[in-house]
């Protein structure tokens, strides 16, 4: 049976009281606001991603605050769509709204984890995901990779595909084999290039051939524990740092990008990078 109100500590009445608080605000709104009254769940899509993203970047910054705003914004956007849905009639009854939401998760976690809820046994987080993999497809999933979404950016979802695949057992022993790949990879790649000119030979195969290596270098990273979209962004976010430093610091001396050789540019480079940039 469920605790009444009053039964429950403190600060989870606070956190109930807070939901209930952005419910109120968000049926006002829905009401009232001119702006809120008119948008659809089609409307919201783009936002939710960039809300999404903006996550993200608080995350990789280490920009605690932000993150909080952030999943605020995010949690506004579940609530706006969980409105709209509880507003579609379906046969005389509500399509669903933020009970069914909030239900249909927790009956998934508790049905996902049957060593929780359940007599299985799962004592490390690879057997977890074993064993999430196995109730997925016993649910109704056509294959183990039937759940990575399909406009996912292709980095991510080389390293869901293969999180996936290592879930129902498909993947390589040590770190050492998956090296050995890249390296194969790497010369099957370079096979496609004249070596005295670097041209091309086969643009079509040397692009296959390239995404191959991508994809080998993204299995190589779960097995020394790298996200390789995070280090990507990292690696992205250093880059935008470095040039901006060149682009401040060439003005400074009155210098102008586009007369300038790459050694001159290479030079405030190496500066940024000494000066920690």
């Amino acid at each position: 049976m469920d605790k009444q109100f009053s039964d429950l500590p403190e600060s989870r009445q606070q956190q109930l009281m807070a939901f209930d608080r952005l419910l109120t605000i968000m049926d006002e709104l829905r009401e009232k606001c001119p702006w809120d009254r008119k948008q659809t769940m089609e409307s919201l899509r783009h936002l939710t991603i960039e809300e999404t993203y903006e996550l993200s970047d608080s995350i990789i910054e280490n920009d605690i605050p932000e993150v909080k705003k952030e999943l605020g914004d995010l949690l506004l956007h579940i609530v706006f769509y969980a409105k709209i849905a509880s507003e579609q009639k379906e046969d005389n009854a509500y399509h669903f709204d933020i009970k069914d939401v909030l239900n249909g998760i927790c009956e998934k976690l508790i049905s996902r984890h049957p060593h929780i809820y359940g007599d299985a046994v799962a004592d490390s987080e690879e057997a977890v995901k074993q064993n999430w993999e196995k109730l997925k497809l016993k649910e109704g999933n056509k294959s183990v990779l039937s759940g990575v979404p399909a406009s996912l950016p292709a980095l991510v979802k080389a390293m869901r595909i293969q999180e996936k695949a290592r879930g129902a057992g498909f993947d390589w022993d040590e770190k050492q084999q998956v090296w050995e790949k890249v390296e194969e990879e790497l010369k099957e790649f370079r096979d496609h290039f004249n070596i005295e000119s670097n041209e091309v030979i086969d643009q079509k195969e040397a692009e296959g051939e390239f995404g191959d290596l991508l994809f080998s270098l993204v299995n190589y990273s779960r097995f020394v524990d790298i996200n390789p979209e995070t280090a990507l962004e990292r690696t992205n976010k250093k880059f935008i740092r470095r040039f901006q430093y060149l682009e401040e610091a060439s003005k400074a001396d009155g210098k102008t990008l586009s007369e300038m050789s790459l050694q001159e540019m290479d030079e405030y480079w190496n500066k940024a990078k000494e000066t920690g940039v």
